[in-house]
C-alpha cells in the first residue's frame, strides 16, 4: 500500500503519537478481548454474518494498531481473510511482530489504498475514534466504495458528547483526541453514506477490573445494501 496522505493535520498527530506509544501499547492492551465477553460476541457476530454474506471476500481491520482483534477475528475459525491496516508505521511493525502469520499494511482510512467494493468485511474497531468530525463523512464514504454489496463494517467507540484530549502517555508527550460520539449520530452519518445500520448495542462503562474505562461504550453494525436491477436496496428507482 501506498504512505498515507497526512494533509490534515490530525492524521500527522495521530500517527506521530501511535508510534510513539507503540511498545507499551501492545503490553497494555494484551488480554484485553479476553476481560470482554460482549465485545467478543459481537466480534462473533460479524464475523458469521461476514462469513455468509461476504462474498468469501476479504476482511480489513481498519486502524488495527497491534493487531490484536486482526489475531482474534482470523482465530474464530469462519474461514475469513483478514488483513490490517493502520496509520502508525510503529504499531504495522509491531503487529507484523506480533502476528507473523498475518497481512498488515499502512494507510489512512480517509484514502483506503484498496479497489471498489473489494472487501466482504470492514472492521473500525475504536479507530474512528480519532477522526474529526468534519473528516467521518469522507471515512464513512471510504467505507461504503471498498465494501461489496452485503458487505458489513462494524464500528467500535466511546459514546458521549465532549472530546478528551490526551497530552501524556506512559510518561510520553503524545497529541490525540478521542472523539465521543453517541451511537445514534454515527448510525445517521452511515446511513447518510449510503450505509444501512443492523444494529446499535450500548454498555456502561466499566469501572473495575483490569481495564477501568472513562466513557460508556458503543457498538454500531451496518452493511452496504445489495445491488437488485442495478439499483442498491433502498434505491427509491429501484421501486419506481
Amino acid at each position: 500500500m501506498t504512505t498515507p496522505d497526512l494533509s490534515p493535520g490530525f492524521l500527522h498527530a495521530t500517527r506521530t503519537s501511535y508510534d510513539a506509544m507503540a511498545p507499551a501499547y501492545v503490553d497494555f492492551a494484551r488480554g484485553e478481548l479476553a476481560a470482554k465477553p460482549l465485545e467478543r460476541a459481537l466480534l462473533s457476530t460479524f464475523a458469521e454474518l461476514v462469513a455468509t454474506g461476504g462474498g468469501g471476500l476479504p476482511v480489513a481491520d481498519v486502524g488495527c494498531g497491534t493487531g490484536r482483534v486482526t489475531e482474534h477475528l482470523y482465530g474464530l475459525g469462519r474461514g475469513l481473510d483478514v488483513f490490517g491496516i493502520d496509520l502508525s508505521p510503529q504499531m504495522v511493525a509491531v503487529a507484523r511482530q506480533e502476528h507473523p502469520g498475518l497481512r498488515f499494511e499502512e494507510g489512512s482510512m480517509l484514502a483506503l489504498d484498496l479497489p471498489d467494493a473489494s472487501l466482504g468485511g470492514l472492521l473500525a474497531w475504536y479507530s474512528t475514534i480519532h477522526v474529526p468530525d468534519e473528516e467521518l463523512p469522507r471515512a464513512f464514504a471510504e467505507f461504503h466504495r471498498v465494501l461489496a454489496p452485503g458487505g458489513y463494517v462494524q464500528l467500535g467507540f466511546q459514546v458521549g458528547d465532549e472530546p478528551l484530549r490526551l497530552t501524556e502517555a506512559w510518561g510520553l508527550d503524545v497529541s490525540l483526541v478521542f472523539h465521543r460520539r453517541q451511537p445514534e449520530r454515527i448510525a445517521e452519518l452511515l446511513r447518510d453514506a449510503g450505509l444501512e445500520v443492523v444494529s446499535r448495542v450500548w454498555r456502561e462503562r466499566e469501572t473495575d477490573g483490569p481495564f477501568p474505562e472513562r466513557a460508556p461504550q458503543g457498538f454500531v453494525l451496518a452493511r452496504r445494501p445489495i445491488v437488485s436491477g442495478g439499483c442498491e436496496d433502498g434505491d427509491i428507482s429501484a421501486t419506481d
